[in-house]
């Protein structure tokens, strides 16, 4: 596993759900604030993002995509929609037609609109230093993979096609990966494109997310990184915000609160798999971690887990 692949299936918890939304004239959509990552998809015509908070509004036009990674609240309405019809937007779970569409004048809008539920316990830092809103404009030839997503996803819903209860959650996981991969091929700012854009931190992330049950030290990982000890902890702790070690700790305490949440693997399983010699040695370091035990842990992620479908 790669650090992307692993960051995103850390937190991810169930299948995405997704909402087509076709409006026209004068409208307005609230979607509020939610425990996961939310996206838009525009299959047609043009919109606006209104952030919460204040935020600059986002103009998106077709084949426009945006993600809200940290789930923030926000209101979608026409081009032509003033501060008072922001006020006033009907709660997305409210939506119907003679709620959304008012009198004016205004081309019809079509929206692909979802959520991924993410479980915000052990957000990676790669996502945590995502900005509140990633809008990625539709441009012929930038992100090519992105474009094809996109399209694929406005055929499977223009045709019901055998597989398509398979085929829509899947390409949607696909459009989050690429969502990701685009913000860091653009990203001007940010720790993460940078750790990843540096071939002896890279190469040491890649050995623990390859085999993190492995009996690492300090000198493995740096002859892995192909460095001494003293130049992969400077560049990986200058990058990173934490030594080696003590990343590597933190990335298997977070796949065993994933295994935890996500399987019914027993305990010394879980330890095994983790790095870990012992159930006892798990548990120790998973209850100083978080604050309860890894049963405790199971139990409560479970019972705070709804089921989430795709549509």
């Amino acid at each position: 596993m790669d650090v992307v692949s692993d960051a995103i299936s850390a937190v991810r918890a169930g299948r995405p759900s997704s909402n087509r939304l076709r409006v026209s004239g004068s409208w307005s959509v609230r979607l509020a604030p939610y425990e996961g990552a939310g996206f838009h998809v525009v299959l047609s015509g043009t919109c606006r993002l209104v952030p919460d908070g204040g935020g600059e509004p986002v103009t998106l036009g077709t084949g426009d995509v945006v993600l809200l990674p940290h789930g923030a609240g926000h209101v979608l309405a026409d081009r032509a929609a003033g501060a008072a019809e922001v006020r006033r937007a009907v709660p997305f779970e409210e939506v119907r037609d003679s709620d959304v569409r008012r009198p004016g004048p205004g081309p019809d809008v079509e929206l692909l609109c979802g959520k991924y539920r993410l479980d915000r316990n052990r957000t990676h830092p790669l996502l945590a230093e995502l900005p509140q809103v990633v809008h990625l404009p539709h441009r012929v030839g930038d992100h090519p993979e992105l474009r094809t997503a996109v399209d694929l996803l406005a055929r499977e819903l223009d045709e019901a096609r055998p597989g398509a209860c398979l085929a829509l959650p899947s390409l949607l996981d696909l459009l989050l990966i690429y969502l990701v991969r685009a913000w860091m091929a653009r990203a001007e700012t940010g720790a993460w494109p940078a750790v990843l854009n540096d071939p002896v931190t890279t190469a040491a992330l890649r050995a623990l997310h390859s085999d993190p049950a492995a009996p690492w030290t300090a000198g493995r990982l740096a002859s892995q990184a192909g460095v001494s000890r003293a130049t992969l902890a400077r560049r990986f702790t200058s990058l990173v915000g934490r030594p080696p070690m003590t990343y590597l700790t933190w990335w298997r305490l977070t796949l065993a609160a994933t295994r935890l949440r996500d399987s019914d693997a027993p305990l010394a399983t879980v330890a095994r798999e983790t790095g870990y010699g012992s159930p006892y040695a798990l548990s120790h370091a998973f209850s100083r971690e978080f604050g309860t035990t890894p049963g405790r842990y199971r139990e409560q992620a479970r019972a705070a887990r709804p089921a989430v479908t795709a549509s």
